[in-house]
């Protein structure tokens, strides 16, 4: 008998955003800790190593299990995207001239 394929890579969650795929915890609770002590560490940014960087990562985090954080994280994609397909029409109207 053939042995089942197994899988090279675990397939964990993972968080894609701009064309990046970063694999978080598999446990919710970790996650939601993680993505809170971000948060609260973007708080103290005026230290060193600790600084605003944390609060997108944390929240970025926390849209994987909170529903309100998803839905916010999905506008400002959808935002972000409308604004970066804009840019890009304005600038080829821009070199057809």
């Amino acid at each position: 008998m053939a042995e089942p394929e197994q899988n090279p890579k675990p397939t964990g969650r993972r968080i894609k955003f701009a064309g990046y795929s970063v694999p978080v915890p598999g446990s919710k609770p970790v996650r939601i800790l993680m993505g809170i002590a971000l948060v609260i560490g973007a708080i103290l940014g005026f230290l060193p190593i600790l600084g605003l960087w944390m609060a997108p990562l944390g929240l970025l985090i926390l849209s994987i299990d909170l529903g309100v954080v998803r839905r916010f994280r999905r506008r400002v994609e959808v935002w972000w995207g409308r604004r970066q397909a804009a840019r890009r029409a304005a600038k080829a109207a821009a070199a057809s001239k």
